[in-house]
């Protein structure tokens, strides 16, 4: 295999050898990337790995029958390879009357903004720079207490990727990206012999907007040792505040019942729920592709097209879906620019997805709160996209008197999305942007807690 030096020429080559040998439509994506992951357990390297990747896939289309194909062969047979593979399997694809490019007409056309992705600094971290780093931050961790003995390791890790897209319709896109994570997890022996284990992360596509290895381990810290004494609640009825580390996963839960593809199979609660209500007055959920140096930003989607901005909920009512051009043709309607592609596969994503801050600090919206339980991690997978039933193991805090009382482990927290989401009566302002998935700290006015 030869890397690929240019990325668009090599895209063009292969899109125009398929249209050559008979394709009505030729699509390309082209990438490659470079990783650096490091893991420091107790002071020594457990982990180094350094890599660096490329793959193209290759989409075509000829009538109402699709194929893709890929490799990582970049010489002249194997590409040639590729786009023969391709052109033999579209072939025996069942035809689909719905597939189809998007109209070359609604193409995305530069110059792009710029939207600060890509930073230098952090594809020239060194590994002896990551092992640096990791080592600090868990040294930070195991010095902040004497209990702290113990540690599953701070794990660094850095990413810089480079992609084109090129369709036969007449578009070339190219971006440029970069990712920078840090994270440690220390332990502490609890009086009843069990290991309490807690962990902080840092993230983002700027090294300057990382937290330091200092700062990272002394939350780390912090956070395993308020776990000291957790015991379990008895089982009740009680309002929730989750953390931001935990509430993103449900807004993300939420965003996966929005997708085009799953409202034309009928596998979500959501189905035909436009119009409306769908969460409190207090939510509002936005798909933001534009925010500078977001995890999920770009400029146009797998297809082509240009992504927008797009409310999905506004003061609790849906809005929209979010759609390709597939799923948009299956339901009737238009792309709305979140098309992702993956292989050359193609299906709608998000870009950020974003539940909207409220006005109160999440100090605010605890000492507000009489009582109830203050969820900081979430374990299992308790959710039913078709029918919104959710339930998943939980540890946090009890909250008496708008103060964490005692920590809390071992119980499950279980409702309905749709109840969960309408019953939301608390948003705070504390909104990071660590995944291309994020929220604030939550408060859900009554969910089941299952204890002793």
């Amino acid at each position: 295999m030869t890397e690929p030096k240019d990325l668009e020429a090599i895209a063009t080559q292969v899109m125009q050898a398929a249209r050559a040998k008979g394709a009505d439509v030729a699509e390309v994506s082209l990438g490659q990337s470079w990783d650096l992951s490091v893991k420091v357990r107790l002071g020594n390297v457990e982990l180094l790995e350094e890599a660096g990747s490329s793959g193209l896939a290759l989409r075509v289309i000829r009538g109402d029958r699709v194929s893709t194909t890929s490799t990582t062969d970049f010489s002249e047979a194997g590409l040639l390879r590729c786009v023969e593979d391709a052109l033999m399997l579209v072939e025996l694809s069942e035809a689909d009357p719905f597939a189809a490019p998007a109209d070359p007409s609604q193409l995305a056309k530069g110059p792009f903004q710029d939207l600060e992705l890509f930073d230098p600094q952090i594809s020239s971290i060194s590994a002896t720079e990551a092992i640096s780093r990791a080592r600090d931050a868990e040294e930070v961790a195991l010095s902040a207490d004497p209990r702290l003995t113990l540690s599953e390791g701070a794990t660094f890790g850095r990413t810089s990727s480079e992609s084109v897209l090129v369709l036969s319709g007449g578009f070339v896109g190219r971006t440029r990206g970069s990712y920078a994570s840090l994270v440690v997890t220390p332990v502490a022996e609890d009086e009843d012999g069990k290991r309490r284990r807690g962990h902080y992360w840092s993230a983002a596509r700027h090294l300057l907007d990382l937290e330091s290895p200092e700062q990272v381990g002394r939350e780390a810290a912090r956070r395993t040792l308020a776990k000291l004494g957790a015991k379990k609640v008895k089982t009740c009825t009680a309002p929730v505040i989750f953390d931001p580390d935990v509430s993103r996963s449900i807004i993300g839960a939420f965003a996966g019942c929005i997708m085009g593809g799953g409202i034309w199979r009928r596998s979500s609660y959501l189905l035909e729920r436009e119009g409306t209500e769908v969460a409190s007055p207090l939510v509002t959920m936005v798909d933001d592709p534009f925010i500078k140096r977001g995890p999920g930003s770009k400029v146009f989607d797998g297809e082509g097209l240009p992504t927008r901005r797009n409310v999905v909920v506004e003061n609790g009512i849906l809005r929209t879906y979010l759609c390709d051009c597939y799923s948009a043709r299956k339901l009737g309607r238009a792309s709305t620019g979140n098309a992702g592609r993956g292989g050359g596969s193609i299906g709608a994503s998000t870009t950020n997805f974003i539940l909207q801050p409220g006005s109160m600090s999440a100090a605010e919206l605890l000492a507000a709160t009489p009582t109830g339980l203050y969820v900081t991690e979430m374990m299992g997978m308790g959710f039913n996209p078709v029918t919104g039933d959710f339930s998943r193991g939980a540890a946090g805090f009890w909250i008496e008197n708008g103060k964490l009382a005692f920590p809390v482990s071992e119980v499950t927290i279980s409702s309905n999305l749709d109840t969960m989401l309408k019953s939301m009566d608390a948003i705070a302002n504390d909104l990071t942007f660590k995944t291309s998935t994020a929220a604030p700290t939550f408060r859900v006015a009554a969910m089941t807690i299952a204890g002793t």
